[in-house]
């Protein structure tokens, strides 16, 4: 994996939310006070939920909050991939996988038309809407090839596709995740091609057990007294 460094520009100062704040207590209850600082990832996402990536003032900020040292902090942050450390596209965030699946079925197609319609990967569009990454296995292999865009997955996507769906959130609109080949969830395409009588599972089918002849327990012979 590449050296993750947090970016040269960064904010004056950070403030946790209202919200951010009371949900990061909630987590830190979650623990027993000696044992706070388990609560650092769930802060951290919740941080980067707030402002779209994590700063140097807000690592300082989670450390002060969590009795942490800085650089321990900054150890997780840099370590997981999920954790953006420069300022990412306010409109969307673009993960294509490029894992083999995806990449078997057309990922760099799709990496392509990101690449022509925001710019080089790993960096803000130049109006700061958009930010395209590759990334490992999202876990949806048979639907691929698929991106993940902010919180959601967009699936069995296509280069026209992948156009379109930027071009939508480009304009303002919300594009409707899941399948664009019209399957439901991970349902082969065109529908079910098994367990296509209804008396396989609506219990039609099933009869009622015969006794089998001389299907009586032996009698239990009792111990001598």
């Amino acid at each position: 994996m590449s050296v993750r460094r947090l970016a040269k520009e960064q904010p004056a100062s950070f403030a946790f939310s209202k919200a951010t704040m009371e949900k990061a207590e909630w987590w830190i209850k979650k623990y027993p006070e000696s044992r706070r600082q388990s609560a650092v990832i769930p802060i951290l996402w919740l941080v980067q939920k707030q402002e779209g990536w994590v700063s140097e003032p807000a690592i300082r900020a989670i450390a002060e909050l969590l009795d942490m040292a800085f650089i321990r902090v900054l150890e997780v942050a840099t370590f997981y991939t999920m954790f953006m450390l420069e300022p990412v596209g306010k409109t969307a965030l673009i993960q294509v996988c490029g894992t083999t699946p995806c990449m078997l079925r057309g990922a760099n197609e799709l990496m392509k038309v990101c690449k022509e319609k925001i710019g080089p990967k790993d960096h803000l569009s130049a109006d700061g809407r958009f930010t395209w990454q590759e990334v490992e296995c999202l876990g949806a292999c048979s639907n691929a090839p698929m991106a993940q865009i902010n919180d959601y997955y967009y699936e069995d996507l296509t280069p026209e596709t992948m156009a379109q769906i930027i071009d939508d959130f480009a304009a303002g609109k919300s594009p409707k995740p899941g399948s664009y080949a019209g399957r439901h969830t991970s349902a082969p395409t065109g529908g079910a091609k098994t367990l296509l009588d209804p008396k396989l599972y609506d219990g039609s089918a099933a009869k009622p057990i015969k006794k089998l002849p001389n299907s009586d327990p032996a009698p239990v012979e009792k111990a001598p007294a």
